[in-house]
């Protein structure tokens, strides 16, 4: 370790303050900010990913701090990231539609290191981004697709029901003609169906 000490003049006379008398560097490192923030931004998921020397992959630890863009930091939320790796995903559940938000990321050296402590570095420089919204169906096309799956079932179902009571009636009174089926009001369009079959 190392002894350091402060010096000054005070009233015209030096004095000498002892501030630390073990001083190890390894213990009070603050480390330079992540560098080169991006983000990326699905229907799902928003990715954020920056750079960091390739010599401290592995000891440190993040702290990513999003918000609305129009928002204050002091009310951003904080995440603490599991992993050293220099990337983290926010569920798009997590973000509203139509809203811009900004984030930052400091780092330090992990807790679980034993040779190294350190303190916060500053923030990062920052990213910005939307959540991607999923396409919706517009009303008309819902209430279009709505009724498609209503009546092409239905209208089959009365054609079926139509063509089944042609042929019954057809077998109970063979006697009917070509002009009297024209004439039935429930039966014209199916027993002419019937007919040319």
């Amino acid at each position: 370790g190392y002894r350091v000490s402060l010096q000054g003049n005070f009233f015209g006379r030096n004095h000498t303050y002892i501030t630390f008398p073990e001083y190890n560097p390894r213990e009070h490192i603050k480390l330079d900010p992540p560098l080169d923030i991006q983000s990326n931004v699905t229907a799902s998921k928003c990715q954020i990913w920056w750079n960091m020397p390739w010599y401290l992959a592995g000891i440190l630890q993040y702290e990513l701090q999003y918000k609305e863009y129009s928002m204050s930091w002091e009310i951003a939320l904080n995440k603490t990231l599991p992993s050293s790796l220099p990337q983290i995903e926010i569920e798009a559940s997590e973000l509203r539609s139509g809203i811009a938000y900004i984030a930052r990321v400091r780092c330090k050296i992990s807790e679980y290191e034993e040779s190294y402590h350190s303190q916060w570095s500053e923030w990062s420089q920052t990213t910005v981004f939307q959540r991607a919204d999923v396409p919706k169906l517009s009303e008309k096309m819902l209430n279009t697709r709505t009724m498609q799956f209503l009546l092409i079932p239905l209208s089959f179902g009365t054609l079926v029901y139509l063509f089944w009571n042609c042929k019954l009636s057809q077998k109970a009174s063979p006697a009917l003609t070509f002009p009297r089926q024209l004439l039935s009001s429930s039966h014209s369009i199916i027993c002419t169906m019937g007919i040319l079959r």
